[in-house]
């Protein structure tokens, strides 16, 4: 337990200085170009119509969800959890209030929603996607759109094609998908648990560990930030990519092929989300290291055929728009915004994310016990790590992070389950604190 509060206590000060050292840089040159450093945030004390249920949740899973993920049938701690994912997030929004929480979000001039009403032709809309990211090019992309490819915006036209265009339906679906990937999560780790679990009296099987994750996952300060954006959208769909892998690899599910199929149909559809989503490649690699196969890599390659192909015809060159975007990174923010600042500073921004909870238990995997115990979600563990530092590193990543590295960042919080089930309510409270002091204290935005 010492151990585990001097890691949380050492995050808590690398957050503290890159926060001060981030509102010192930002004051004498401006290069940052953040009001709330590490953070895209400024500060805003608030309370909202959200504040009481938020307390309310966050005390009914601190007293009851590690009892309640133990007692459930699967199924239905599936069901539980994506539920108390969605109370959780859609009471943080909410205390920001129903306007400038949800309906606007999506609405501002960065954001996908303002070039919705534009797109009268999406065959033409992709055809000329790529000439119009660079901010010189006559009616270029507001940053958000120019920022991804097309799936993104393409995401938001069908709704609003349906039925369900503005704010307001576009925050409901960044939710209701985004709670989503809690379940996601589960499944993958139920099902490299079972595969191959660690041999001794005191290993974890595959479901011990999600039920002791789950309650983590529901409560997660990431919370914050998947509740108005679209990269809460962009996690649920990484998510289900690799939990569907998870089951082919296994051999878990009932048609594996089928699987593996849908797993690479959904890893097409996500490398049209986001650029950086590639990187997802890294955690696919823990994925199949676990279960000791490559066999479903040629079925995922044939899933994502036909989504690849499909906006190559339609003239859209991933490899030609990640270029571009690149040249158009440079063109704004990113052209002053120091790297050796951020290339720490943003892994200081994610201790606000992943939670303290998610601290601890990473010192915990490190050790040879949690080796014996649980290697699987170590390796799991690892793969994530893996993913956020190549982002890091790359130097794409200049702020934002809290928001961008969610399909990465999501795959860390399992790491609580390594923490003594005597202690999970104190940890719990801990990250239930956390997000809400954020959400009040601070008005994120993206």
């Amino acid at each position: 337990m010492v151990a585990d509060l001097l890691a949380a206590t050492g995050a808590v000060l690398l957050f503290v200085v890159a926060a001060l050292v981030g509102h010192a840089l930002e004051n004498d040159h401006g290069t940052l170009r953040l009001h709330w450093p590490p953070l895209y945030a400024y500060a805003d004390p608030h309370v909202g119509p959200g504040t009481p249920a938020a307390l309310i949740v966050a005390a009914l899973v601190v007293a009851y969800g590690p009892t309640v993920a133990r007692r459930l049938s699967w199924r239905a701690l599936l069901w539980a959890s994506w539920l108390g994912s969605m109370a959780w997030i859609w009471s943080l929004a909410l205390v920001d209030g129903w306007h400038r929480g949800v309906a606007r979000r999506l609405t501002t001039s960065y954001e996908y929603l303002q070039s919705v009403g534009g797109v009268d032709d999406i065959p033409a809309m992709l055809r000329e996607f790529t000439s119009r990211i660079l901010m010189d090019a006559p009616d270029n992309w507001p940053p958000h759109v120019a920022g991804h490819p097309p799936g993104a915006l393409l995401t938001f036209v069908w709704l609003d094609r349906v039925g369900l265009g503005g704010g307001a339906w576009g925050g409901v679906w960044c939710i209701t998908l985004g709670a989503t990937a809690t379940a996601a999560v589960l499944v993958t780790l139920r099902a490299l648990g079972n595969h191959r679990p660690p041999p001794g009296p005191e290993a974890l099987d595959g479901e011990q560990l999600a039920r002791r994750a789950a309650p983590f996952l529901v409560l997660a300060p990431a919370a914050v930030w998947i509740g108005v954006s679209a990269d809460g959208y962009f996690t649920a769909v990484a998510a289900w990519a690799v939990a569907l892998l998870a089951l082919a690899a296994t051999r878990t599910a009932r048609r594996p092929r089928w699987a593996a199929l849908g797993s690479g149909l959904l890893f097409g559809w996500v490398l049209h989300l986001s650029y950086g989503l590639g990187l997802l490649v890294l955690l696919v690699a823990a994925v199949l290291w676990i279960a000791r196969t490559l066999r479903p890599v040629g079925w995922v390659v044939l899933g994502a055929l036909p989504v690849v192909l499909a906006f190559a015809l339609a003239e859209f060159w991933w490899f030609e728009g990640y270029f571009t975007l690149v040249e158009r990174y440079y063109q704004g923010a990113a052209r002053v915004r120091p790297y050796g600042y951020y290339v720490w500073a943003n892994l200081a921004a994610q201790v606000v994310v992943v939670g303290l909870a998610t601290v601890a238990g990473l010192r915990r995997a490190v050790t040879r016990t949690s080796w014996r115990r649980a290697l699987p979600l170590v390796v799991l563990l690892a793969g994530a790590l893996c993913t956020m530092l190549a982002a890091d590193l790359s130097g794409m990543s200049k702020a934002e992070t809290e928001r961008i590295w969610l399909p990465f960042a999501l795959w860390l919080l399992p790491a609580a389950a390594l923490l003594p089930r005597r202690d999970h309510r104190w940890w719990l409270a801990a990250q239930a604190a956390l997000a809400l002091a954020v959400n009040h204290l601070l008005f994120t935005g993206w």
